[in-house]
């Protein structure tokens, strides 16, 4: 049964959100993210529960927060659906909960958002802006810190797209779930893949729904980094992340120690006059290329000093990041 928090929707809506959780506390950093949108059009939000003990309060306050656009629906059938809590779907995270949610969805279109990502605001416009006829289209993604929830840089070479990046050869690219936008009734047969796992952990559905749609699914690429995709430590370290954060110079991802000297630098800065404090957000950004307060006064500092030109390409790139920061806090 799925349990409608909000009135529910007389007709279809304009797009369904499918967020599988556990109710983990970046839930409602997600949703929010989702009600924060600019789409101009009917939202469906479609939360699956697979395995939980946490309370279920946060629904109820998000539902009391939704928007008058936003229908907020929870599927809870009470048990699991995963082999991995005694279900019988190999996926271990969520079973089959995205493709029953697919199914249910009361909208021509379906995007994905893992519970915890989240996304700018104009993600959802501008994969159904260039959508168009084609099955299927996706974003492009920040990489952000679990710890700070500070961008680390966009994705350049993981969750890029159909014959691109470190995916390339092994599985003819990469789309993650959280960057997908899918036409349900033309993807109809790939939504199974949500249901199963490629690897023995119980991992890879996202890689079998990949290579599903790369089979006769035209599609099409917003060319927008929307969507802000948290990993923790662990996953930074991976080789292939830690040589491409040493490329681009992110010195605070491979030494934390940065993080407190970034802070410290940050509040001095707000406390020097222009010329003095554009010299300390730059010694900051050296550290951080992506510290969008830092970003933010710098061009306030130099539009001070007349230096307009600069401050606007810095601007836009703060403007662009705001999202990030405002939503850091799970």
């Amino acid at each position: 049964m799925i349990e409608n928090l909000t009135l529910p929707a007389t007709r279809p809506a304009d797009i369904a959100v499918i967020i599988p959780s556990t109710l983990r506390s970046s839930l409602a950093r997600a949703v929010r993210s989702v009600f924060a949108q600019d789409f101009k059009g009917t939202i469906q939000i479609l939360i699956g529960i697979d395995h939980t003990q946490n309370s279920r309060d946060m629904l109820q306050q998000l539902g009391q927060q939704a928007p008058a656009h936003i229908q907020l629906s929870v599927f809870d059938p009470g048990y699991s659906t995963s082999t991995r809590h005694g279900g019988l779907y190999s996926n271990h995270y969520g079973g089959a909960l995205r493709t029953i949610l697919s199914y249910a969805a009361n909208a021509p279109f379906l995007a994905y958002l893992d519970d915890d990502d989240w996304w700018a605001r104009s993600h959802l416009s501008s994969l159904r802006q260039v959508i168009g006829e084609k099955d299927w289209a996706f974003s492009y993604r920040w990489f952000t810190d679990r710890e700070t929830g500070w961008p680390i840089c966009r994705d350049e070479w993981d969750s890029v797209g159909p014959g691109k990046g470190i995916n390339q050869q092994r599985f003819g690219g990469f789309v993650a779930p959280s960057n997908l936008f899918l036409d349900k009734l033309k993807c109809h047969f790939v939504l199974p893949n949500f249901s199963l796992a490629a690897f023995a952990d119980g991992t890879g559905e996202d890689r079998l729904v990949f290579a599903a749609l790369l089979k006769n699914h035209p599609w099409a690429a917003s060319l927008v980094y929307s969507c802000f995709y948290e990993i923790s430590t662990e996953v930074q370290n991976h080789q292939h992340h830690k040589t491409e954060f040493s490329r681009r110079k992110i010195h605070w991802v491979l030494d934390r120690a940065h993080i407190a000297r970034i802070d410290a630098l940050f509040r001095q800065a707000g406390a020097e006059p222009a010329v003095q404090a554009m010299a300390t957000y730059r010694e900051i950004l050296k550290l951080n290329p992506y510290h969008a307060p830092s970003l933010k006064g710098l061009a306030r500092a130099l539009r001070k000093t007349g230096d307009h030109a600069s401050a606007q390409k810095t601007q836009a790139l703060a403007d662009e990041l705001a999202d990030a920061f405002a939503n850091s806090a799970p």
